[in-house]
Formats: C-alpha cells, sequence, structure tokens
C-alpha cells in the first residue's frame, strides 16, 4: 500500500467511526416497550420477578437475562496488534470491533470493557468481580507475560470459559492449516520438524496445540530474538520459555530452518531470508504471519521455492491465518452447552472442523465476497473464508460436542441435529424454515432437470444437490462439454449424476410429436417443433418432465425471466387460472412472510387473486406456518373508498365459495395485516393474528415491496417460487448463486412430492 493510499484509508477510517452515531455499536431492546404495561414487566415492578428467581437459584440468570449470550471482550490495550501499548481508551474502537465481529458471525452480543490498569492484582480483580454478568470472558491485545498470569487465574476463579484469543484463536485457526498443509504434502504431524520463531504468547499457544494434535514436543524449536530457545539458556527466559526448551546445537534460526518441515513465524518483519527456506525440506509449509508486514513476503520464498505452501496473516495473500475464523463460533458452541470452561479438546475440535470444512465445495457466496474467485481445496486455500456461511454450524457443533465429551458442559444438547439447524437459522432465517422442507426431501429423492447443464454454476448446484442426497439430477447439454467443465471445476468423475443431450438424446421424436400435438393449432410446423426440442434445452427439460422422464426441472440462468417461462410454458400446462409465484421472506426479527405473486401477472383477476391465497396459503403451510392470508390494499374495508380496491374485495368473496382451509381476510393495509393492535380497530377482521401471507393487488407491488424488505429492511428473500404448472418447474434469476439453484432443485423436489 502506498503512502497516500494509506493515508486516505486512515481518513476514511476516521470518518466511518464517527459519522451519524459514534462508533460501531448500540444496545437493542429484544422485548416491546411502547406500553406502559410493557414497562411495568420490564423494570418496576415486575422486574423483581426473575430477580427473586435468580436470588433462589443463580443458575437461573441464564434463562431471565441475556446473560447466557453474552461475552464480555476486556483488554488493557498493552499490545494492540501493529499499534502495541495504547492504553485502554485508544484500545477501544479494537474492542469495539471485536464486539461486532461476535454479532456479525455468531450473533453473540460482544460488550467491550477496557480496564485502565497495568497491575495484574487490580485486572484479575476487576474482572473477577464482573464475571456474574456474562456467560464468557474474551481477553484481547494483554501483553506478555502478564497474559498468561491473568489468563490462569481467572480461570481458576470463573466457571464461564475465559478464553484469551490472541493465544489460542491464533492456535486454532495456524493448527487447522497445519491439518491440511500435512494432509496435501502426505506428511504425519508425528514425523515432522518444526520451527517457531517468536516466543509470546500466540507462539506458546501454537506449540501447545500442536503438540496436543501429536507433534512430539522434542521435534519443535522455538526461537525468539536472541536465537533458539535450547535447554541450558539463561539469557531473557522465563518459565513458559523454558517449558519449551529442546536439546539441540541449534543456536540461531537459520540453524534451525535446516531441513525443518514447517516454519510458523508470529515474531517480526523480515526476520527470515530467502537462503533459510531454501534450505528447508522438500515441500516445505511456511506460515509467516507477522502482520501487517510478514517474516518473509511470499514472493520472496517463490524466487527459491516453488514447491512451498504459504500462508499470511494478510487479507490479500491466499491462505490468511484470521482470528474471526475461530473466537466467534468457538464461544458460540461454549455458551449453547454452558461451558465452564475452553478446553483443550474444544480447541482441538475447533481445528479439526475448520480443516475439515475447507476441503468441501465451496458456496458461492464465499467467492462473490472474494471478487469472484475460484476457491478450491489446495496450496492457495487451506483454510476456509471468513465469509464462508457453513461456519456458523460446522464450528460450533463440534466445540459444543467436544464440551460435552470432555465433561465441561452444564446443559447438553441432546438433538444435535437439531441444533445445527438451530445455529444455521441465527445467521441465515432461511435455513431454519426450509429444513423441514430439506429432510422430507431427503427422505423422498427425485430426478431433477438442470436445463442449462453446461453452465458452471448449474453443475455445481447439481453436485450439492446429488451429494445431499436430495435425488438425481440430470444435466442437459453436451456431455463432452459438461465433462470438460467438471474436470476444470476440479470436481469428482459424475458419479450418479445424469447427462442428457437434447440433439442426441433417444426420446427426441416423442419430446417432437409431444409438443407439436400441443402447439400444432398455435402457428406451429412439425419442424418448429423439432427445431424447438433439438435446439432450446428449456423446452427439451419441460418436455423430459411432462413425459414423466424427470419429477421437476430449474432453469434461467442464461435467459430472461419472462422468455424462460415462455420457453417453458410450451410444454407443461397452467393448472389452474395462471402461474404465478410466491416470495418467501424472513425478516431479521425473525418473521417469515409469503408474498405473491412476485413474478408473471401484471394485473390479477379475482379469481387469480384467490389462486394466489391459496398457493401462498400452501407454501406457508407446508413450511411450517399456519397460513393467515391478507389481501393487501391502500384501503382498509372500504376506506378510503376509491378505484382498484374492488378486486381485493371480491377476491375475498371467491375465497369464501371456495370454502378453504385457512384464515383470510381483506382488503386491508399493510399496517393492518401485521399489526395486532391496529387490527383490533376492525372487530369483525376474521385473521388471529398477524397476517404471514400477503396477497398484493399487483406485479408492481409485489416485487417492489419483497425488493424494499430485502434492500432496506435486510430480510432474506428466497423465490419467487413458481406455482401453477401441471409438472414442478422453477426459474430462478440470471444472478442465482449456486445456493439458490441448488435450493431451488430442493424446492421443485419437494414440490413433486406433494403431487
Amino acid at each position: 500500500m502506498t503512502k497516500q493510499a494509506d493515508d486516505m484509508m486512515y481518513q476514511d477510517a476516521l470518518r466511518m467511526h464517527a459519522q451519524g452515531r459514534p462508533g460501531k455499536m448500540e444496545v437493542s431492546a429484544t422485548k416491546p416497550l411502547t406500553t406502559q404495561r410493557d414497562l411495568t414487566l420490564a423494570y418496576s415492578p415486575g422486574v423483581a420477578a426473575p430477580c427473586m428467581e435468580i436470588y433462589k437459584d443463580e443458575s437461573k440468570s441464564f434463562d431471565y437475562t441475556a446473560r447466557g449470550n453474552k461475552v464480555a471482550v476486556i483488554s488493557n490495550g498493552t499490545a494492540v496488534l501493529g499499534l502495541g501499548n495504547i492504553g485502554a481508551a485508544a484500545a477501544t474502537p479494537v474492542m469495539e470491533g471485536k464486539s461486532v465481529l461476535f454479532k456479525r458471525f455468531a450473533d453473540i452480543d460482544g460488550i467491550d470493557l477496557e480496564v485502565n490498569t497495568e497491575d495484574v492484582d487490580e485486572f484479575v480483580n476487576c474482572v473477577r468481580h464482573l464475571g456474574k454478568a456474562f456467560g464468557g470472558i474474551n481477553l484481547e491485545d494483554i501483553k506478555a507475560p502478564e497474559c498468561f498470569i491473568i489468563e490462569e487465574r481467572l480461570k481458576e476463579l470463573l466457571d464461564i470459559p475465559v478464553f484469551h484469543d490472541d493465544q489460542h484463536g491464533t492456535a486454532i485457526i495456524t493448527a487447522a492449516g497445519l491439518i491440511n498443509g500435512l494432509h496435501l504434502t502426505g506428511r504425519d504431524i508425528k514425523d515432522i520438524k518444526m520451527v517457531v520463531n517468536g516466543a509470546g504468547s500466540a507462539s506458546i499457544a501454537c506449540v501447545e496445540l500442536f503438540e496436543s494434535l501429536g507433534l512430539p514436543a522434542s521435534q519443535v524449536i522455538l526461537c525468539d530474538s536472541k536465537g533458539v530457545i535450547y535447554e541450558g539458556r539463561t539469557e531473557g527466559m522465563n518459565q513458559w520459555k523454558s517449558k519449551h526448551a529442546v536439546a539441540t546445537d541449534a543456536r540461531t534460526l537459520a540453524d534451525a530452518l535446516k531441513g525443518a518441515d514447517v516454519f510458523i513465524g508470529l515474531s517480526g518483519p523480515d526476520t527470515v531470508k530467502k537462503e533459510m527456506i531454501a534450505e528447508m525440506a522438500p515441500k516445505p509449509l511456511i506460515f509467516a504471519m507477522a502482520n501487517p508486514v510478514p517474516e518473509i513476503w511470499p514472493e520472496e520464498v517463490r524466487e527459491v521455492r516453488d514447491d512451498a505452501i504459504i500462508a499470511t496473516g494478510r487479507s490479500d495473500y491466499p491462505n490468511q491465518i484470521n482470528n474471526v475464523l475461530g473466537f466467534p463460533y468457538i464461544f458460540r458452541g461454549a455458551l449453547d452447552v454452558r461451558a465452564s470452561a475452553i478446553n483443550e479438546d474444544m480447541k482441538v475440535a475447533a481445528a479439526n472442523a475448520l480443516a475439515q470444512l475447507a476441503r468441501e465445495d465451496v458456496p458461492d457466496e464465499v467467492d462473490a465476497a472474494y471478487s469472484g474467485s475460484r476457491l478450491t481445496y489446495g496450496p492457495d486455500y487451506l483454510i476456509p473464508t471468513p465469509f464462508d456461511p457453513r461456519l456458523i454450524w460446522a464450528i460450533p457443533r463440534a466445540v459444543a460436542q467436544a464440551a460435552m465429551d470432555s465433561g465441561v458442559a452444564q446443559k447438553p444438547i441432546e438433538d444435535m441435529d437439531a441444533y445445527a439447524a438451530e445455529l444455521m437459522a441465527r445467521l441465515d432465517p432461511t435455513a431454519g424454515s426450509l429444513q423441514a422442507i430439506f429432510d422430507e426431501v431427503k427422505a423422498n429423492p427425485k430426478r431433477i432437470v438442470f436445463a442449462e447443464g453446461e453452465e458452471e454454476k448449474a453443475i455445481r448446484a447439481a453436485y450439492s444437490f446429488q451429494a445431499q442426497g436430495y435425488g438425481t439430477p440430470i444435466l442437459v447439454g453436451r456431455e463432452d462439454q459438461i465433462l470438460a467443465t467438471i474436470k476444470e471445476l476440479g470436481l469428482p468423475e459424475p458419479d450418479g449424476i445424469e447427462i442428457a443431450n437434447a440433439r442426441l438424446s433417444e426420446k427426441n421424436q416423442d419430446y417432437i410429436d409431444m409438443l407439436y400435438l400441443k402447439e400444432q393449432r398455435r402457428g406451429v410446423l412439425k419442424r418448429d417443433a423439432q427445431r424447438r426440442v433439438h435446439n432450446n434445452r428449456n423446452v427439451f427439460a419441460a418436455c423430459m418432465v411432462e413425459a414423466g422422464d424427470a419429477d421437476g426441472m430449474v432453469t434461467g440462468l442464461t435467459r430472461h425471466y419472462m422468455v424462460s417461462l415462455k420457453d417453458v410454458s410450451r410444454m407443461l400446462s397452467v393448472g389452474g387460472t395462471s402461474v404465478f409465484g410466491v416470495s418467501i421472506v424472513l425478516t431479521r426479527d425473525g418473521r417469515a412472510l409469503f408474498i405473491t405473486d412476485t413474478a408473471v401477472n401484471v394485473a390479477p383477476t379475482a379469481e387469480q387473486l384467490a389462486d394466489f391465497a391459496e398457493g401462498g396459503a400452501m407454501v406457508a403451510k407446508a413450511m411450517g406456518h399456519e397460513p393467515r392470508v391478507a389481501m393487501i390494499s391502500f384501503a382498509n374495508f372500504g376506506n378510503p373508498d376509491l378505484p382498484h380496491a374492488e378486486v381485493l374485495r371480491d377476491a375475498v368473496g371467491v375465497l369464501d365459495r371456495r370454502d378453504v382451509g385457512f384464515e383470510y381476510e381483506g382488503e386491508m393495509s399493510a399496517g393492518v395485516a401485521l399489526n395486532p393492535d391496529m387490527m383490533a380497530n376492525y372487530p369483525f377482521c376474521r385473521l388471529s393474528g398477524p397476517a404471514n401471507v400477503l396477497v398484493m393487488p399487483g406485479l408492481h407491488s409485489s416485487r417492489i415491496s419483497a425488493r424494499l424488505l430485502s434492500a432496506v429492511g435486510g430480510a432474506t428473500v428466497l423465490g419467487p417460487i413458481l406455482l401453477g404448472f401441471s409438472k414442478p418447474a422453477q426459474i430462478v434469476e440470471m444472478d442465482a448463486s449456486v445456493s439458490d439453484i441448488a435450493t431451488m432443485a430442493v424446492l421443485t423436489a419437494h414440490q413433486a412430492n406433494l403431487g
């Protein structure tokens, strides 16, 4: 980074922290405080009730307060990364940042506390007396050796997890990278020779965790600024260094690195020379993690070793050792089982889970966060990236299980599968609502056609669909092209995945006859039908579904939505009055809304609106919700009496005649439909609670509403899910991710199961 760019970032950072409400945090109430009754229950006199219950049984504090989801982020600012001893006040932005990361990545309420003392006794006493307010303590940016003493004393004094992230967080992420580095180079940790440069808290924590993984203590050499820490050395020693002194003739870092398999750098800039790297063993692992300037730059390593696997602490190089991969998820798992400590077993479990996750196919969302680069397990991708959405369920589950197995869990989890679904729902509410559907499809797998089978996204979605056990994917396209793409992506042979070539299929003539029979009275000639079956993969896929050769289809990546819809409609019949779409909106507060029609019909009739209501109710019910349908308008039951609202009123009448089995009402505004207090103004209203299915008066209002909820409200929007075809067919947006396509394929299979 140039000095000019650095200066610009400095100013930008100041502006970001100062704009609006200063800092990066605020307190948000989790209970309504809008009425006098709310205040009476939340504070005086109602608050006395939980106080007395906790007085009788202190463990009840986890039931009646936010304690179980609160972690204190505590520092005295004596060892702030890259800045040194800057004091408690100056460390506050860092601690606020750490707290924000807790919330962003694991839905944990991190509370920053800056303790203005360098005295160990004062610091320990301060923290120990705060312990009853928190579920865990995250120590941060405290200089060595005081950090060792503080952590050990607090562990003895408190019955909640105490975790010094600079030590153990760094060790866990480094260990995950080491596990995969050894795997890629065919080494066993019991046989390697390792050199660690730096003898501070992070280095010592790394060595101790590596030893827990099986590294013999005699095969790791620890170095500091004075050279090798060997048996008998007296200069610059302390009890923590002495514990890791080894019998060796090596006295310098250069001596130690001769023939070494692994270098771990947690020291300072430019402390390793190219000549040292050249003398390491074949396929060396080089983790140069000093930040912002590493012990040796990756470019320098490449000048002398093209067989090296390299990791750094920087985000602009592959394999960043980033603590955000660890601490949020480790604490999440520890809090959820109410662990009394974070022990070695839990750390090892976290490292192994991280390593395993890196070996799995990477979601598109991750690639998007990294400028669309394709991340594949290998020398340049040893550990997951911070924006991998799978971290929230993979790591806490492993940590929680290890806590239970090692006996430190005070609230064991009985159903780990349900726990995993719960974890996913914390940050991706879609996952929680869809879990039942996914389980149902897994129990009743289906054959789903991916019409654009030559597209990379479609191929990877098909692999995901098949690997998860949802059924058999069928890729439509040229076999040689599909196989070539599979090879380029580094995917295994397509075992269990079928390929169908529209031109060469033995079913072609049957499909041509089917299409011609359906379209001959629409001006379509036999040769037109032939051309469409041969050349239009959407038409071919729709023919497969209509003929029963597949249970459903997914398309949309290469054509505009309405073009794809027209293609599919050539073959698949409309089951009701029209085809329409339901968008599933999951808000940040956990509310699920089903909005329809968000896909097809510009100005629907009353009959169509009634169809939309039934379809939306069906989707809501399938996802575990009791449907309450509202016909949404600018008016509430005729007020104001203006044009265009009557069609919604008429739709209610259509539903009356159909005698449907769910609640419905209208016309009404969104404010009334979603607010029980407003709804109370209309005692005749037939809804028993806030509406969760919103039938919009037209395509413009439905699309705008769904997009606004996503863009401004921070909601997750899934779909639209198409209903109304005689056979299941779904169309994704052209910018859909692999996850979007795979999810839509599962929903298509679910539709097929419904019949």
